[in-house]
């Protein structure tokens, strides 16, 4: 992704549908197509998608924030292009279903921490955006819901999002009622993480990626790793794994300046190796 220029650490990138700030050490990650409320169109979602893997490579990134311009975080699927479906061949739908569910397989393979600012409705496949990024906060002006049975289909890609944030039981009664819940119920069911006054909304969001961005950022994508890795192993294979990254991190460059700091009482530099 072109990066315009860096004037006094902060770069901007401006594109038509996402917009990414970078400043210490945190992308901004922002859905710019508020009068569509955001929707996951074709080109938003090529965009977005350019933008993840972008912040995700770039060694200057620690933490992304992904949040919306406007009134919406994400409305989700776009209707006028869901319509188009219906002229398409089966094979069509298929290759254009694996491209689309790309976007929330990033999910599972980004190693760079991802906080969702929800700035207001996060429904369908805005949903499944909160629910796939690591932390989710959530303006109390926000609402979440898997509705997609309400134009008789099935929340089908964001499914295995919704389902780890949330538990079996409880994203079966989300996709099956299609209700929309406030930000305080969806906290309560484990999809978000804090709730916060709506202009507190971003403030919070940049505390926690900085906080995050004070640490080792190798130890944190070897914790990212840990996690995911770990999930479907089995349980004795996944003590010998752990104890592999064990040692990673014992001859890290970033264990020994972090050891050195705390003995000489002052902040680490961390280089990420």
């Amino acid at each position: 992704m072109p990066v315009d220029g860096r004037m006094m650490g902060v770069s901007v990138v401006e594109e038509r549908l996402v917009l990414v700030e970078t400043a210490e050490h945190v992308a901004t990650i922002r859905l710019n197509a508020p009068e569509k409320r955001n929707a996951l169109t074709e080109p938003l979602t090529r965009e977005l998608m350019e933008a993840i893997r972008w912040a995700d490579e770039d060694p200057e990134v620690y933490v992304m924030i992904l949040t919306g311009n406007g009134k919406a975080f994400c409305a989700g699927g776009d209707l006028n292009e869901f319509k188009k479906n219906f002229d398409k061949s089966a094979p069509e739908l298929y290759d254009e279903g694996l491209w689309s569910s790309q976007l929330f397989k990033l999910g599972a393979t980004v190693r760079t921490p991802m906080i969702a600012a929800v700035n207001g409705p996060a429904l369908g496949g805005g949903c499944g955006l909160a629910a796939m990024c690591h932390i989710a906060v959530a303006s109390d002006q926000a609402t979440f819901g898997t509705t997609e049975l309400r134009l008789g289909l099935v929340p089908y890609v964001i499914f295995p999002w919704i389902r780890r944030a949330v538990g079996h039981k409880k994203a079966l009664e989300m996709m099956l009622t299609a209700e929309v819940m406030s930000a305080e119920q969806a906290k309560e069911i484990g999809l978000v993480q804090r709730v916060v006054p709506h202009d507190q909304l971003e403030e919070e969001a940049r505390d926690l990626a900085r906080r995050i961005a004070s640490f080792s950022p190798l130890a944190v994508r070897l914790g990212l790793d840990a996690f995911y890795n770990t999930e479907q192993m089995d349980l004795m294979k996944s003590f010998d794994y752990l104890s592999t990254l064990r040692i990673v991190s014992f001859l890290s460059e970033d264990l020994k300046e972090g050891a050195a700091a705390f003995l000489e009482r002052r902040s680490p530099v961390w280089k990420g190796r």
